[in-house]
C-alpha cells in the first residue's frame, strides 16, 4: 500500500487517449467502497466524458482548473447534504479512493476543488457546476476528478519526505 500512496501525484497531463470502461467501473466502485458516517454513502458520482463539459468545467476556476479540458474524463463528486452532515468527508474520502484506484489502473488522476471556490466574475463555483450538468438544489459538488492516461512523469515520494 505505501507504494502506492508515495507513488500516486497529481497529474494534470493527459494523453488523448480514452479511459476504458471497465477501469471507470472499477474507480466507481472503488468510491462506493468507501467508508461513510453511519454508512450514509451520500454521494453521487457524475462521469463527464465529452469535450464540451470538460470545457465549461474547466472554465468555472480557471486558474486551478484550466487543464481540465485536457483531460479525457472527469468524475465529479457530489454530496447530499439533507443525507448526512458529514457529506464533505465522506465525500473526501470516497474522492481520495477513487484516484488511489485510478493509480492502481495505471491512470492519471487531479482533485479540483469547486466547494467554497469561485468563478472568475466572483460567482460560486458550485452553483456553476450544479447549471453546467443539470444537478438539482439541495445537492452540493465538491470537487472533479480529473482522469485519464499520464502524459507527463512525476517521480514517487521519497520516505524521507515524511518520516
Amino acid at each position: 500500500m505505501m507504494d502506492t500512496l508515495m507513488g500516486r501525484r497529481s497529474i494534470r497531463k493527459y494523453q488523448d487517449k480514452t479511459v476504458e470502461g471497465e477501469k471507470v467501473r472499477t474507480i466507481l466502485a472503488a468510491g462506493r467502497m468507501a467508508p461513510s458516517g453511519k454508512n450514509k454513502k451520500p454521494w453521487e458520482f457524475i462521469v463527464a466524458e465529452d469535450r464540451d463539459t470538460m470545457l465549461k468545467l474547466s472554465q468555472v476556476k480557471p486558474k486551478g482548473g484550466l487543464f481540465v479540458k485536457d483531460a479525457p474524463m472527469g468524475i465529479v463528486v457530489v454530496g447530499d447534504e439533507e443525507k448526512s452532515d458529514t457529506w464533505v468527508e465522506d465525500c473526501s474520502i470516497a474522492s481520495t479512493f477513487m484516484q488511489l484506484e485510478a493509480h492502481n489502473q495505471g491512470l492519471g488522476s487531479c482533485w479540483v476543488q469547486f466547494r467554497g471556490r469561485f468563478t472568475p466574475e466572483g460567482g460560486d463555483a458550485e452553483v456553476r457546476v450544479r447549471e453546467i450538468l443539470g444537478i438539482e438544489e439541495g445537492r452540493r459538488v465538491l470537487c472533479v476528478i480529473t482522469l485519464g492516461y499520464p502524459n507527463e512523469v512525476k517521480p514517487p515520494y521519497k520516505e524521507e519526505d515524511y518520516y
